[in-house]
This record gives C-alpha cells, sequence and structure tokens, in this order.
C-alpha cells in the first residue's frame, strides 16, 4: 500500500469518527382509521413530503386503525408525549369545548363549500384551544356528506324510532334520541363487530366508513342526507415541535398546508366514489324523503339551538361569521 493510500485511509477513519451521524427525529402518529382510507393516506404523504424537505431529519411512523391507540385515547396520548402526533374527528372531544362539534351540527354546513367555509372561522377558536392543551393544530379534512344506514325503507323520522344507532359525538347521540332511537357509541375501527353482533342495526356515517366498514354485510339502505360534513384533526405536541430546528418547522406547516389542501380535494372527488362502491354491493343509496329531511330539519334547528346555548357568545360570533361569509 503507498504512503498517500495509507495517508487518504486514515484521513477518511477520523472523518467517520469525527463527524456526529445524521439525527432523525422519529415521531409516533397515531389514528383510528384504515392505512387504506383517504385521510390515512393523505397523512402518509405528508410524513413523506416532511422528510424529502428537511432530508431525512423527522421521519414519521403512522399506526393506522387504533393500533397504537383507541381513537378517544389519541388526544390525551399526544398531549402526554406518548405519541407526538394524532388524528382524530374533531366532534370526539365536544365535552371538552363546543367548538370541537360545531361541524356536526345539522344542516348547518352540508356541502363542501360550506363546510370549507365554516372551517375557515372555526379554525382560530380551535387552534386558541388546542395551544390551551400543548398542542399545535396541522390541518384539518372533511368526510363526505353524513347520511343514515338501516335495514329497512324510512319514510319519515317515526320510522327511526327503537334503532340502536351508532354515534361518535355528542351531536350524533342527541340525533338519536330525538328521533326514539338509542344511541351505543362506537368507533370506527369497532364498527364491524358492532354490527356483526347487532350492538347497532342504525348507523349515522358517511359514506366512506360504510366502505371501510362493509357495512353491506349488515344494513341493507344508505339515505344520503347530506346533513353535515365532519372533519378530522391533525395535531402535534408542541413541545415535540420545538424541539425541532427552525428550517424543520417550517418545512413541517408548509407540507401541513398543501396536506390540508390535497386533503379537501381528495375527499370531494371520493365522495361518488365511495357511494358507488356501495351501489355495486347492493346497497339502495338514496336521497331522504320530504318527510325525512323534514323532520330532520327540525331536529338540526333545535341542536343548532342547544350548541349556541353551550358554546355562548363566542360560539355565536363564530355562527355569525360564517352566516356573513
Amino acid at each position: 500500500m503507498t504512503r498517500f493510500s495509507r495517508a487518504a485511509i486514515a484521513l477518511a477513519c477520523t472523518l467517520t469518527f469525527a463527524l456526529p451521524a445524521l439525527a432523525q427525529t422519529k415521531w409516533n402518529v397515531a389514528t383510528a382509521y384504515p392505512a387504506d382510507n383517504y385521510h390515512t393516506e393523505n397523512i402518509a404523504q405528508f410524513a413523506k413530503d416532511v422528510s424529502a424537505a428537511t432530508g431525512g431529519k423527522v421521519g414519521m411512523t403512522i399506526h393506522a386503525n387504533a393500533s397504537l391507540f383507541k381513537a378517544p385515547e389519541i388526544k390525551r396520548a399526544v398531549q402526554t408525549g406518548q405519541a407526538q402526533m394524532g388524528e382524530i374527528i374533531l366532534s370526539l372531544h365536544e365535552n371538552e369545548d363546543p367548538i370541537y362539534g360545531l361541524d356536526v351540527v345539522p344542516f348547518l354546513a352540508a356541502s363542501f363549500p360550506e363546510a370549507k367555509k365554516l372551517w375557515d372561522v372555526q379554525r382560530a377558536a380551535v387552534e386558541k384551544k388546542l395551544a390551551s392543551q400543548g398542542l399545535v393544530l396541522l390541518f384539518a379534512v372533511p368526510w363526505p356528506p353524513q347520511g343514515i344506514y338501516t335495514k329497512k325503507d324510512v319514510g319519515g323520522v317515526e320510522d327511526l324510532k327503537g334503532l340502536k344507532f351508532r354515534a361518535y359525538s355528542v351531536g350524533t347521540s342527541r340525533i338519536a334520541e330525538l328521533v326514539g332511537g338509542q344511541p351505543v357509541t362506537v368507533q370506527a375501527a369497532e364498527l364491524p363487530q358492532a354490527l356483526a353482533t347487532g350492538v347497532v342495526n342504525a348507523v349515522i356515517t358517511s359514506a366512506s366508513t360504510g366502505y371501510d366498514s362493509k357495512i353491506w354485510e349488515s344494513l341493507t339502505h344508505f339515505y344520503d342526507l347530506q346533513a353535515w360534513l365532519p372533519k378530522n384533526m391533525i395535531f402535534v405536541n408542541k413541545a415535540a415541535l420545538d424541539a425541532l430546528d427552525k428550517p424543520s418547522q417550517d418545512a413541517l406547516m408548509k407540507a401541513a398546508e398543501e396536506a390540508e389542501t390535497r386533503g379537501w380535494k381528495l375527499a370531494e372527488e371520493k365522495t361518488k366514489w365511495y357511494s358507488d362502491q356501495l351501489v355495486s354491493r347492493g346497497m339502495k343509496v338514496v336521497p331522504p324523503t320530504a318527510a325525512l329531511k323534514a323532520g330532520l330539519g327540525k331536529i338540526g334547528e333545535q341542536l343548532t339551538g342547544d350548541w349556541l346555548k353551550r358554546a355562548g357568545p363566542s360560539g355565536q360570533a363564530v355562527v355569525d361569521a360564517f352566516r356573513a361569509k
């Protein structure tokens, strides 16, 4: 070996031990939805974008289908640092603060444009509440419009009496009660089993969740109410975010903006696809009768009033801003 070769090898060894290994921040991301749901796929793309933008310095492991924490546990787990990032449906925590449940008030915002207007005025209040809990909002993405799944024809609200409704929020529980049904709290990951065992025999949810849970194996009708568009929010533990260097923080927030835009587009594009999938599997996908829509509309007015009473002046200000847009 030449003197030059020995010197080169010695220098390379010196550099190898002198330079620190590339530091990588690894985050666990908890979500309650299947890996092939568009919400989860959007988060996976977000994680790839962040990794690319930070040169691999920030990596994320996504734990789908409530495999790390059940849906009601995710927010608390992120607050306490057991996971660095999480995704939940906003209305799951309406009991903490009414602002989390505004987007499930029936018929307040019943289309994608209206839901976006609502989010534009709701966002600041959600961010403020999360900040008080040590969390930072990253982005929010809607579900397709909500409807009712049953195993029978429904002509009016009286036909819903006595059914065992799957509920996922304060609002959906109240709807079940007001139509004379029995609300049963069931999270998305547990819905297939609840349907199969008869724990519930009616469901208020989207065509997306119906598809994910293979709801056609238990129920036969989907009444496409276009009642409201609930949203999932993705948030991060503030201490974990603050631990990143400034360029990484900026890259992450930029990727979050892109993920929100992409997610809203995905939700709208996939709405018809999900409905078509239900039809192709033998379900009757139909609009509500005039009587059913009118009856649920009255319930919506009552629930809007109830929400405004709970939310007080700050909630009224948000609703007024939405209606003024």
